[in-house]
């Protein structure tokens, strides 16, 4: 695996708080990252960083070599970066199909987009990606007549037909029970790996993060607090991450 994303000392603030500071690390093509930390330490913001959404302050990132403030062609941009929420980010009076197929819109023309509207483009596209999440039998119905758990497929599906080289999730299944939990990260890492993708996830379950990656970034308080392989997370770590100040 080579360098595939560096980061270089990037820094976030908002209205005076540092969401992060002087942020560096580097990440191989084809790793799978799990980033982990007690709310507001700054793993949401760092997503949303690399997914161009957002603007460092400072710093720069590097995508395979190329600035990403540089990396203005929105259809370049999105065949190598797509991002999956905890919101899911679907249209819910939209039939399934349609928000498959907002995979496509960042290659599609303004008049191909519009069309697909009333007559579905690319349909057997988006049949393949919907099939391969378990989901080939909800093509037409209402997107929010579905689970939680279905939805977030729907999501998974419209990754599958954007295809990006670097997969952004962040707290995918925070809002899914633990059982729609375990099976939306086996599936998410399965297609991740299929793909050759980059997969880089934000989570609160430390152990899912230790189950389905192989690395654990840790922030705390908008730094960096640990980098280390899955296996090598002890109890000590965890704890020390997630301890309270102490109260003067």
């Amino acid at each position: 695996m080579s360098e595939f994303i560096d980061i270089k000392k990037i820094g976030k603030v908002y209205e005076r708080k540092i969401a992060l500071s002087s942020l560096s690390l580097s990440v191989k093509k084809g790793e799978f990252i799990a980033l982990i930390g007690p709310s507001g330490a700054g793993k949401t913001t760092l997503l949303n960083l690399l997914a161009a959404t957002l603007p460092p302050d400072q710093g720069e990132i590097t995508i395979d070599g190329q600035l990403l403030a540089e990396m203005t062609d929105q259809k370049k941009r999105a065949k190598k970066i797509g991002i999956i929420r905890q919101q899911f980010d679907l249209i819910g009076e939209l039939p399934v199909i349609h928000n498959v197929l907002a995979g496509k819109l960042s290659e599609w023309g303004i008049m191909k987009s519009l069309l697909s509207m009333f007559f579905p483009q690319d349909k057997q596209d988006a049949i393949l990606a919907l099939t391969r999440v378990g989901l080939r039998d909800k093509l037409y119905e209402r997107t929010s007549a579905l689970s939680g758990g279905e939805q977030q497929r729907v999501a998974l599906a419209r990754l599958l037909i954007q295809n990006p080289e670097i997969v952004l999730a962040d707290e995918p299944v925070a809002s899914l029970d633990p059982a729609r939990a375990e099976d939306i990260l086996a599936l998410l890492v399965k297609i991740a790996s299929e793909g050759n993708q980059t997969l880089i996830a934000s989570l609160h379950s430390v152990e899912y993060a230790k189950k389905y990656f192989d690395r654990l970034i840790a922030l705390k308080d908008g730094y960096l607090f640990f980098d280390l392989p899955a296996s090598s997370v002890t109890d000590a770590h965890i704890a020390s991450l997630y301890k309270l100040k102490e109260q003067a």
